[in-house]
């Protein structure tokens, strides 16, 4: 039996978890987005009726996050293509298996820990 290191790619029944994982994380996060982006609305009617209330600070970050939710689905969206294109989990530094273990934690990643590692060395 091989080992998960000496595998080329998840099995079609493995990337059909991940696709079930990450579909749900996208339901997640669109969910986030939505109500971000209906507290930006609110905030704004709100102070359309009333003094500059100086808080903008909060409204900022709130922006902040609601663009990270669109980044991050944009992320689940590109790891759907992977699952698609049968190139899911495959590092795309050492060729390697991403850990499942990594890929359950963040399943957008393109890189293993030990490629990431790499890739850093490579921007000093």
């Amino acid at each position: 039996m091989n080992t998960e290191n000496e595998r080329i790619r998840y099995s079609d029944a493995e990337l059909q978890e991940f696709k079930q994982l990450i579909l749900e994380k996208i339901e997640t996060a669109k969910e986030n987005y939505e109500n971000l982006k209906a507290r930006l609305v609110a905030e704004d009617t709100f102070r359309d009726t009333m003094e500059d209330s100086g808080d903008d600070v909060s409204r900022d970050r709130a922006g902040q996050r609601a663009q990270r939710e669109i980044e991050y689905i944009n992320k689940l969206k590109a790891a759907l293509v992977r699952i698609e294109n049968k190139t899911y989990g495959v590092c795309r530094v050492t060729g390697k298996l991403i850990p499942k273990g990594r890929l359950l934690a963040v399943p957008h990643a393109t890189t293993s820990v030990e490629g990431k590692e790499i890739e850093q060395k490579r921007k000093r």
